[in-house]
Formats: C-alpha cells, structure tokens, sequence
C-alpha cells in the first residue's frame, strides 16, 4: 500500500473509529472478521509427537528465591507432593511434561489465591493498586468506559498523581466502543497507554496484522503481586454470578446485562518476576522501546508452597507453549480432566487428545457456556458434541449466567487458569498468557469451582443430542465452516 492510499485508508479508520462509539462491539467485530477472510490461512505445528507420556523427572528444574534448587530439597518437594497425590507418579508425569515444553523452570515458593468471581476479583484488582507504591503494570483485552472501568480509571490515575508509575497496554479491537479520550484523560494525567496494534493502519508500526490480538488479562503492581485469568475491564463483572437468581427474577438473556461467570487468580512469590517480564517483552516488543525502570524486580521471598509456571504466547514467537501445554496435559492425564471452557474452537489435535484420554478411562468432562456474547461461537463449539459425547467425555452447559471462565484441572493436582480459549485464533493469532500450577491444595480449591458450576450445569444426554433438530444442525454446520476465523 502506498503511503497516500495509507493515510486515506487511516483517515477512513478513524471515521469508523469514531463510530464504533455509537454501535455495539459485536457489529465491529463481525466486519474485522470479513477483513480476516482475507488474509491468508496459518495453520498450528504438528504435534503428535505430545501425545508419548513423560517417564520421570530426572531432568525437571525448579527454580527458587534462591537460583535453581539442588536435587535433594527437589527430591524432598518432590515427595511431599506426590504423598498428597497418592502411589502414583502422575506429579512427576506431568512435571517432566511441562518441562520438555516450555523448557523454562518450575518456580517454587509461591502463595496461589483463586478468584472465583468478577466482583471478587476486581475487588482484589483495585486493592492491590490502592496500596501501589512505586509502579503499576495492566494489560487488558478489554476496558470499557462504563462504571467499572471509569472506577478503575480514576483509581490509576490517583496513584499516578501520588508518584506511581503506571503502564497500561489496551488492545484496539478490543476497546473498539471505548472513545478515545476515555485513554486521553489518563494519558494527560502521566499514565503511559500504549494501543496494541491498531486498528488503523496508518498508527501501525511494521506490518499491519489485523488478526493478531492482545488477549492477555495481567495485572502487576510493585513487582510483588500478580493477577491473571479470564476477567476484563467491563461492567459485566460488576455483578456476582455464583448468587442463584429466584425463579420470579430469571438472569436477562442479554449477553451484556447478565452477570459473567469467570475465573482469576493472584499469585505471590517469585514467579511474580517472570510475569513482569512478560508484560515489559510486550511493551518493548510493540514500542520498539523498553520502559523506563521503575524498580520492576524487587528482591521477592517465599510466599507459598505452589509450583508455578508463567506461559506467554505471542504469533511473534510462534512456539505454541500454551497449545502444547494443554495437549500435554490431556495426554499425560491418569484420573481426570475438568474443563472450563467459554468459546470452544478447538482444532483436530486438540480434540484428539481429550477424546484419546477418555477413551483410556480418564474422566474427561467439561463445561460449556449456554449463554454467549458471541452466538456463531456458541453454535461452533456444540458442533463437536457428538464427537466428543461418543469417546465417553460428559458434556454440560452452564445455566443461567454467561460462562466467560478458560480453566482447567487435571489429576488433583495440575491446573490452569489464564487468557487463552480452546479455540485456534488463541493459539494462533492472539498474545495469550497462562499460569500453570502444581498444587495439591489448589487443585483442590478448582476442583471444588468446577463442582460448585456443574451444580449450575446441565449434562448432555449423548442419545437426546443424536436426535437433535435439522435446523439446530445447520447452525452448528455453518458455524464450523467457519471456525479457523472465530
């Protein structure tokens, strides 16, 4: 494109900006989709390779405060764990299989607390920033100029006038409806805001991807605390999903007026340090410039028992840690895998591995959304039913309120809770982030989650499902043929 085409196109951009004002973010999001159909098709790696399952742990690192631990205090860790597990080696099955993946170390010694809730987690969120005393690091998806966001934003702002640096990294689609000087205000106030890969391409640095999108939720203050999960800045989170609605006053079906049921976490401890690095690689990754120090890693201590690997995915890098983390996981799987799941899209391999775990007697089940703010989604994701309901993996859909949650957790021991959805533009097109935590007593507390939603839940009968109707088919059809763009 040359560069007078380029700035008429970014004049146009701007227009439309502007009206993305007035008009709900699903329109928008329908016309970037017709501008994805454009571009050419990526495919994910080939990696059959993850369903052979780990022997051992011989060669599993785990870092500490202290540098990497030496093979007795592992070996003791180690023992306390799988005592909790049981007479098994599914804790080492699984460490090696993190390892040979992501080939950075397990870090130990940290404090995992689970949020269960949009008003829980957002309550934790703005505790943490009020006490801030030298640098505040967010990354959202979305933020929304709505009662939530404008309370967060006023809350930043303050601690910037208190002498807190604070960094915001916001993605362009996803505050698409989100007016611009919403971000001025906080940009005059002394907050640096960096737009993740605008929607205009004239304010596009390098080549101008569309596709590629932050989806990462991160929040880290002072270098000692963290959050992740699915949750983003919008007032859907201002509603508790785990109070039941009395019958007289059913939840609205309106995606956007119905309370979300999602999922985070906060960590403390020295892992803390790797999501900070995360969140700086994104900054200089975009700006071409690193952020000026503002003591981002401060000496941490033990806080906790958990193991904890922090996992970035980014299309820049194209390794898949976070798709073949999952498919790992599912393969090295003994007793069970408990899913959370809000758009479901997943591509063959993925399948693959959760029906071959349930066919080899895991107890495979996994929850899916009844509600949804994107429809085509929701279709696309009840298409694989069948097949998944023919390997033996119990089916549910949650009730009532929106299910926004991407967790998982595996053998009472494994689990996951982050950014990224089972679907491929997670995997392929979007910056994602993970934690992944080896914790008997957090395993515990997720799988407790998961009963507590299949109580709201209802399961799918496989022979109902098969007799289902011609038009509920062709919904799922179409929707499908789509996928690889969803």
């Amino acid at each position: 494109m040359d560069t007078n085409n380029k700035w008429k196109v970014g004049a146009a951009m701007d227009r439309l900006h502007e009206s993305a004002n007035r008009l709900k973010r699903g329109t928008w999001f329908r016309v970037l989709v017709v501008v994805a159909l454009l571009a050419a098709c990526a495919s994910l790696p080939d990696v059959r390779y993850l369903q052979e399952r780990q022997l051992g742990t011989q060669d599993a690192t785990i870092v500490s405060v202290r540098g990497e631990l030496p093979d007795a205090k592992k070996q003791v860790l180690l023992d306390r764990m799988e005592n909790r597990v049981g007479p098994t080696d599914i804790l080492s099955r699984h460490i090696a299989a993190e390892e040979a993946i992501s080939g950075t170390p397990l870090v130990a010694g940290n404090k995992v607390t689970l949020l269960a809730d949009g008003p829980v987690t957002m309550r934790a969120m703005m505790a943490a920033i009020r006490n801030a005393r030298h640098h505040i690091n967010l990354e959202t998806y979305i933020f929304e100029d709505d009662e939530v966001g404008r309370a967060l934003a006023d809350l930043l702002i303050r601690k910037r006038a208190a002498g807190v640096t604070v960094n915001l990294i916001y993605d362009s689609v996803g505050a698409l409806g989100t007016p611009r000087e919403f971000f001025d205000r906080m940009r005059e106030a002394g907050i640096h805001v960096l737009e993740y890969n605008p929607i205009n391409p004239a304010n596009a640095k390098g080549d101008w991807e569309i596709n590629q999108r932050d989806h990462r939720k991160l929040l880290v203050v002072d270098g000692h605390v963290a959050f992740t999960g699915g949750v983003n800045i919008s007032k859907v989170y201002g509603k508790s999903s785990l109070i039941k609605s009395k019958r007289s006053n059913p939840p609205p079906k309106d995606a956007k007026e119905n309370a979300w049921r999602d999922t985070h976490m906060q960590i403390e401890g020295p892992v803390v340090a790797d999501f900070q690095k995360l969140f700086l690689a994104t900054w200089q990754r975009e700006t071409g410039e690193a952020l000026p120090d503002a003591m981002y890693f401060p000496a941490l201590k033990v806080e906790g028992m958990a193991l904890v690997r922090a996992i970035g995915s980014t299309p820049d890098k194209a390794d898949y840690a976070i798709y073949k983390t999952y498919i790992s996981a599912f393969a090295n799987a003994d007793k069970t895998i408990h899913v959370t799941t809000a758009y479901f899209v997943p591509d063959r391999q993925v399948v693959q591995a959760m029906t071959d775990a349930a066919r080899r007697g895991v107890d495979v089940r996994i929850i899916f959304p009844s509600l949804s703010d994107v429809g085509i989604i929701l279709h696309a994701g009840r298409s694989f039913y069948e097949e998944l309901l023919a390997a033996g993996i119990h089916v549910y859909e949650r009730k009532a309120y929106v299910l926004h949650a991407k967790t998982a957790v595996i053998d009472g021991v494994w689990s996951t809770i982050g950014s990224t959805n089972l679907d491929i533009r997670s995997f392929l097109h979007n910056d994602e982030i993970n934690a992944v935590v080896l914790d008997v007593d957090f395993a515990q507390r997720m799988e407790d989650l998961f009963t507590r939603d299949l109580q709201d839940s209802v399961e799918i009968d496989p022979e109902k499902w098969r007799h289902r109707g011609f038009m509920q088919r062709m919904r799922e059809w179409a929707a499908r043929a789509f996928q690889y763009w969803l």
